[in-house]
């Protein structure tokens, strides 16, 4: 580590302005190269691949609270001497951007088609050149400490040689086929789409029961997409309902077509829902589809790629939602309609990119075949590889590579790594990798579709490394250390990262931990949508609380695998926080507290030093056992707690007294202060690096605090006995400051007071520093009490005796209180007046009558507390 003295200062803005200094500040880190990582390093490597965010994005709260995660793990082992990699880098989101400059392409009255692939996909490099990696920029202000030095993109060219790689790898051990299936179809965006990129909702619509059949051989089905039963090609029953026994064999016309379609037992089908029967439509339904498989059915697409209907008839050229009220009113008219439900609510899927319904669609598409794969995928985590954080996640993850689909990767799109196979003139079929010539000559021809944004980005923490190759990045940081990302995407990219890195590994896990964090929602628990307008916008934060308030507030709120809801005030909250730790570091340095001077040996030092030492080492220990538990919300509590109530409200009071002694007291005071003030800032710096970068130049006057030693606890046993002295100095201030409030003294008022007890207490080296942060002062010879207050200890009762003459407007505080007594009053008797009426605690609700309950009780207690203060009031 770089720790190199100069000479502290304390020269420090009278306030913390993140503004001014949070650009310069990380600026600087970047060029002084603490964020590069040396792969020729001996130091224990510690890894984390940035989840790429895609090439069109802007920083978003999910954003800014996965990076404030990763940063503190970053930084953490920075600091405890590890070499960390942090790899950055963005995917080139294929539908997205290809939508992007297809927009900006009709801006001009062009179509891709008009430019041509070549000519479109050279357009979408030059969008990215121009406007793309926005996100890059809006992670430096949040202070992301990533080696820029490896920054990747997934469609560079050592990128695409892995995604070639290994699609060459999958081919030719059979992992990669082609296949009709069906797959979820975009008719806006024209491509096949991943489960991911299907956003549901509860969408009204029409659930129409129709009469399949005549007389006795009659059976009803009910459909919300009624322009699909010109493609059925059977109607399907379980096979024990007695109700259509007699019918599984037979055939019945389907309407409006006149084709005869039979009817089948199906295990699928369930008896106890709408009918038991159900309409099977092969092309069109992925359950249908495998009936269909299971039957020898013939599949029958009646649409094309753009949703219009391609079935010969009346409704042929209809796009589908036209088609389906023409389809039910031809039914209607046929007598056919025995139900209809409007409105009918029920889960509609829709294109993530254009909102567009999604169709259910065979085609002929690009397959992975990942039973092998995932099942090695469930072994990883099973024999203990790759650890889920938090462990209850580990079922869900488990419930999906158990029961994972072969995966659709091929998309119809022009963006994107195109599949490297080649088909001939003789139905030939040639897969090419990276170091082969693809075939030539006439009639040969590259398969036109793209892959799966997922496919390549599956590949992540190989690619970004250097993989296919043996470079020294990879053999130094793989398999990487931790995974952080949101629970909601554990199915569709950790377990495809899972699979490509353990197939091109060799069985070698692409991360040790997966820490997965839940989804960001508003103040009431909803989800944030632009629709309801309670989405916040970490930039707007940045600009107003800064990075530091931003971060812990998001660290602060970040329990493992659960949602974190937010609000605005928090954020306030935590720069309030910012501001108590500068003012108070600005308070330590200006008393001289230093890091220069060692701390004397524990019995030279005061009950109140060996206190805040000790509670220093405990904390020490919390947060790097919560760390190690990626525990961050509790983390950033015990230290929110520790620098604001231990370090600020107690131990700088206590050093005054102490300072003010002079001497060598004076000076181990200060060595104390800095000793501590310089835990607290390394321990704080990973969650809010800017502040503390700043306080601790200060303090030490040393390089940066980002290759600063991580603290360690000195080992020292605990004085409990000093603990339990300090706690009763606590009470004893805090119970004296309450007794003045309430008898309306105003807080700076010195106040004659005399002590009782406080030898036998064990207290009486604490006096001194009683009286002074209780504002008390000696008393005088006429020293006559007018109040008095027991305050019991650990170790025996102390009396205050206090003589409020003279402090108090009594008139005006009797006048006061005479006010709230009569307020109290008139609460308990509309409350005594409720509890004594039958009719109310007999009919309202038990949480009802126990609210008014508490009332009561609360307002006794005031009135109790409020009379006592009356009379302890001097005469006049």
């Amino acid at each position: 580590m770089t720790d190199t003295p100069t000479l502290p200062s304390t020269d420090l803005p009278p306030a913390w302005e993140p503004a001014a200094v949070e650009a310069e500040l990380y600026q600087g880190w970047v060029d002084a190269g603490y964020f590069t990582a040396d792969a020729s390093s001996d130091k224990p490597p510690f890894t984390i691949v940035l989840p790429p965010p895609n090439v069109t994005g802007s920083l978003h709260m999910g954003h800014a609270l996965n990076h404030t995660v990763m940063d503190a793990l970053t930084r953490r082992r920075r600091m405890q001497g590890y070499e960390v990699l942090w790899l950055p880098g963005m995917d080139h989101a294929g539908i997205a951007t290809q939508n992007m400059v297809e927009r900006q392409l009709a801006g001009e009255g062009l179509s891709r088609h008009d430019l041509g692939r070549e000519k479109f996909v050279e357009r979408v490099w030059d969008w990215k050149a121009e406007y793309g990696g926005k996100i890059l920029d809006q992670m430096r202000r949040i202070g992301d400490g990533v080696d820029w030095s490896r920054e990747r993109f997934t469609m560079d060219e050592g990128l695409s040689r892995a995604v070639q790689t290994v699609f060459k790898r999958l081919y030719d051990d059979q992992l990669i086929y082609r296949a009709e299936r069906i797959i979820n179809w975009c008719p806006r965006c024209r491509t096949a789409l991943s489960d991911i990129e299907v956003e549901h909702s509860e969408d009204e619509g029409e659930l129409v029961s129709i009469r399949y059949g005549e007389g006795e051989n009659a059976i009803v089905v009910a459909t919300t997409r009624a322009e699909t039963m010109l493609g059925d090609t059977a109607v399907a029953v379980h096979p024990d309902d007695e109700r259509y026994r007699h019918l599984v064999g037979t055939e019945v016309v389907l309407p409006l077509t006149g084709r005869r379609i039979p009817v089948v037992a199906d295990e699928h089908v369930d008896p106890e829902f709408g009918t038991g029967a159900v309409k099977v439509t092969p092309a069109h339904d992925p359950n249908d589809f495998e009936i269909g498989r299971r039957h020898d059915l013939p599949s029958i697409t009646v649409m094309d790629t753009t949703g219009v209907i391609t079935a010969s008839g009346p409704f042929e050229g209809l796009d589908r939602f036209e088609a389906r009220p023409a389809v039910v009113a031809a039914l209607r008219e046929e007598g056919r309609i025995v139900a209809e439900k409007r409105p009918y609510l029920h889960s509609v899927g829709h294109c993530s990119r254009c909102d567009t319904v999604v169709e259910p669609r065979l085609s002929l598409q690009w397959w992975v075949n990942v039973e092998p794969l995932a099942r090695a995928a469930g072994d990883a985590v099973r024999d203990g590889r790759t650890q889920i954080h938090p462990p209850e996640l580990a079922k869900r993850y488990f419930d999906w590579v158990d029961n994972m689909h072969d995966w659709t990767i091929s998309r119809q799109l022009w963006w994107g790594h195109r599949i490297p196979v080649w088909y001939g003139p003789n139905d030939e079929v040639v897969c090419v990798g990276p170091d082969e010539e693809p075939p030539s000559g006439e009639g040969w021809t590259q398969d036109p579709d793209v892959l799966d944004t997922w496919f390549s980005s599956g590949l992540w923490p190989v690619s970004t490394l250097g993989w296919p190759a043996r470079t020294a990045d990879l053999a130094k940081f793989y398999p990487t250390s931790v995974l952080s990302t949101g629970y909601d995407i554990l199915f569709f990219w950790v377990a495809r990262m899972m699979m490509f890195g353990l197939y091109a590994m060799d069985g070698k896990q692409p991360f040790d931990h997966v820490y997965l964090h839940g989804l960001i929602r508003d103040a009431q628990g909803k989800k944030m949508s632009k629709s309801r307008g309670n989405v916040l916008d970490p930039l707007d934060w940045l600009d107003r609380f800064g990075a530091d308030a931003t971060r812990f507030t998001l660290a602060r709120g970040a329990n493992p695998g659960s949602d974190m809801a937010l609000a605005e005030e928090w954020a306030a909250g935590s720069r309030n926080f910012c501001t108590k730790l500068w003012n108070a570091s600005r308070f330590a340095l200006m008393n001289g507290a230093t890091i220069d001077r060692p701390v004397p040996d524990r019995a030279e030092l005061t009950d109140a030093d060996r206190w805040i030492l000790d509670r220093a080492d405990a904390l020490v220990s919390e947060v790097d056992g919560l760390f190690e538990g990626f525990q961050f919300a509790k983390l950033c509590d015990a230290l929110y707690h520790f620098t604001w109530d231990l370090y600020c409200d107690w131990y700088l009071e206590l050093a005054k007294t102490q300072i003010a002694e002079g001497g060598a007291r004076a000076d181990a005071t200060r060595a104390v202060l800095g000793h501590v003030l310089d835990t607290v800032l390394r321990l704080l710096h990973p969650v809010t690096p800017f502040v503390t970068e700043v306080l601790w130049k200060s303090l030490t006057g040393r390089e940066s605090l980002v290759v600063a030693d991580w603290p360690r606890a000195s080992g020292a046993p605990a004085d409990d006995e000093a603990e339990r002295r300090i706690d009763g100095v606590q009470k004893l201030i805090t119970e004296i400051r309450r007794f003045r409030a309430d008898q309306g003294v105003k807080p700076g008022q010195k106040v004659a007071a005399r002590l009782s007890g406080v030898a036998a207490a064990g207290l009486s080296a604490h006096q001194a520093a009683v009286a002074s942060l209780a504002r008390l002062e000696a008393p005088g010879e006429a020293f006559a009490p007018s109040a008095s207050l027991e305050i019991p200890l650990a170790d025996g009762t102390v009396t205050v005796e206090l003589d409020l003459s003279g402090t108090v407007d009594v008139a005006a505080e009797r006048k006061r209180l005479t006010k709230d007594l009569t307020v109290a009053e008139k609460e308990l008797a509309q409350c005594d007046a409720k509890l004594g009426n039958p009719k109310f605690t007999d009919k309202a609700p038990a949480d009802v009558v126990a609210k008014i309950r508490t009332r009561r009780d609360t307002a006794a207690a005031e009135i109790t507390r409020i009379q006592a203060r009356i009379a302890a009031l001097p005469a006049g």
